[in-house]
């Protein structure tokens, strides 16, 4: 049995969008093929459901902490990723079950609000009956953070445990940021994610303090160690960025590098130049929320990176919400409709490996269907999302 979708705009994403077109879809959500009006007219379609707005595919969260969803509003804005950090880990803990809750409530919300696929942090196995049991696909990208280099080998090992706790859902061990994960750490998690085949993401330059840290051994980050009670004396200021510092060790595989808030130039020149296939992920809602600033969207669009979208934790965001995310750069940075949507959608696809389903409004694929509300000059009105399958 086929059903009929129109709406005023068509945005398949890997073709140019459609003004009142039509979405041949089998009942098992599957795109039978997309029409134009005229073609639908010729053949006399009928029974169609036609919705004012415009018809784009299910959106791709590729990064989210699903865990830290029982801290919405415990954490103060603005105070930058140290202080949110040690924030963090001075409010993290709470009943399981009420943990549990909140992590099953942040699903629903984004599976309303039109998600159809999460890049998930996990530190430990909590998320896993949440993510068995949801409508939404999760890759959980677990994290492996420790600083000190004589504890990567144990370290690493209670990863692996985590990751392999969470099958038969997909999974990958992944190194939390640069100044957590020492250099020792950071080739065991290589190893491992190319002997699994499989894709890794990481925080990057979220801070000017990261930065600070690995060219000089200065700034928050010390106050953050402090609060620890870690020992860095071990540590050796690079000289260089942060990127610039580790990437190096994570030669031959897919990555995804979240945030890129503080990247500059010649970052981006230096990460070209390596032998990695990497993916830039924008969470512009949890960087005004941690540190009241934007990436410089316009050079890493000149530079042809390819970009994808995260909301980050309700830790660090008052929603989970692709269109949300895209509405901000739309409205700060002036980013076009078109390019925005492919970024929160085909691109974060094809980084999670799914684009041959989602992604895409494309026949044999089933990427889901939402109705959102743009303006004439494409401009994205609210940040209200319809599911239509």
């Amino acid at each position: 049995m086929l059903q009929y979708y129109s709406a005023d705009w068509i945005f398949p994403v890997n073709s140019a969008p459609i003004q009142n077109g039509v979405v041949e879809v089998y009942q098992s959500g599957t795109i039978s093929r997309i029409l134009d009006k005229g073609h639908a007219d010729l053949i006399h379609v009928k029974d169609i459901i036609k919705f004012e707005g415009a018809l784009v595919p299910g959106f791709i969260n590729t990064h989210c902490h699903l865990e830290l969803s029982h801290m919405l509003g415990a954490v103060p804005e603005k105070t930058g990723i140290v202080d949110f950090v040690q924030n963090i880990i001075k409010n993290r803990d709470l009943d399981g079950e009420a943990i549990l809750s909140a992590m099953d409530d942040a699903d629903q919300q984004m599976f309303h609000n039109g998600i159809v696929a999460v890049g998930d942090i996990s530190n430990q196995i909590l998320s896993k009956p949440i993510k068995e049991k949801s409508r939404i696909f999760y890759h959980t990208f677990v994290e492996a953070m420790g600083f000190n280099p004589a504890r990567a080998a144990s370290i690493m090992q209670h990863a692996m445990q985590v990751k392999e706790g969470f099958a038969p859902l997909k999974a990958s061990v992944v190194p939390h940021a640069p100044y957590s994960v020492s250099p020792e750490l950071f080739k065991l998690i290589h190893d491992q994610a190319i002997s699994d085949d499989n894709f890794i993401s990481i925080h990057n330059q979220e801070s000017p303090a990261e930065e600070s840290f690995f060219i000089d051994k200065t700034g928050d980050f010390l106050k953050l160690y402090t609060f620890l009670g870690l020992d860095i004396s071990f540590f050796e200021a690079t000289g260089k960025t942060s990127v610039q510092s580790y990437l190096p060790y994570l030669k031959q595989l897919k990555i995804l590098l979240v945030h890129n808030t503080f990247t500059n130039t010649d970052d981006i020149n230096f990460v070209k130049q390596q032998d990695v296939e990497v993916y830039w992920c924008l969470c512009p809602g949890a960087n005004l929320y941690i540190e009241d600033a934007l990436p410089n969207v316009d050079l890493l669009i000149n530079k042809g990176l390819k970009i994808t979208l995260g909301t980050d934790s309700l830790a660090s965001n008052h929603q989970l919400n692709i269109l949300k995310e895209m509405q901000i750069l739309q409205q700060h940075k002036q980013v076009p409709f078109n390019r925005l949507l492919q970024w929160a959608t085909l691109n974060g696809a094809e980084f999670l490996g799914l684009s041959e389903h989602l992604g895409s409004i494309e026949p044999g694929k089933t990427p889901g269907l939402n109705l959102i509300q743009l303006s004439e000059d494409f401009i994205i009105k609210n940040d209200l999302v319809q599911k239509i399958i």
